[in-house]
């Protein structure tokens, strides 16, 4: 049998068990995780491209193109859109490793994801994380509305419109 039939087979399978795409990389979250969905705003750094094929906590290798971030308290597995409040740009991640080390940042993520936030040049960024699926302690998945991005905020000393 060739790959790709493999493949379209066991997603056939899923889909008849009333699984969905987002539920087949998550695994049940862990006492600690934050399940409730709620929107965190912080600070926001990206992985070095040292880290390309390094193992992250769900078991796979990081790659510096996919949309992987890092999260101490959103549970594995976790669909999130992640607003620069800056510039106002977003991309959408799933969480898929821990971190980030330093404590006040609240997210790491891929570099180019990094590069969709604009924040690839000053190397952190202040953001809003917005849960879109978010893993149960049952193993169900909690499905949030898509958020819209956050308004880019006026710049300093200029009126908002």
């Amino acid at each position: 049998m060739s790959g790709l039939r493999k493949w379209l087979l066991a997603l056939a399978g899923l889909v008849c068990l009333g699984a969905t795409p987002v539920a087949a990389n998550t695994a049940p979250a862990q006492p600690g995780d934050d399940t409730s969905g709620r929107i965190q705003r912080g600070e926001a750094s990206f992985y070095h491209q040292r880290f390309h094929g390094q193992r992250m906590a769900n078991g796979s290798r990081f790659h510096a193109r996919s949309n992987s971030a890092a999260s101490r308290t959103l549970p594995l597995g976790t669909v999130a859109r992640v607003t620069n409040l800056a510039t106002g740009q977003s991309a959408q991640v799933r969480i898929e490793d821990r971190g980030p080390r330093a404590r006040h940042r609240i997210i790491d993520v891929s570099p180019r994801t990094a590069t969709q936030l604009g924040m690839r040049r000053s190397g952190t960024a202040r953001v809003e994380v917005a849960p879109i699926a978010v893993p149960q302690r049952d193993g169900s998945i909690r499905r949030h509305a898509p958020a819209r991005p956050a308004p880019a905020r006026p710049a300093p000393g200029r009126p908002a419109r």
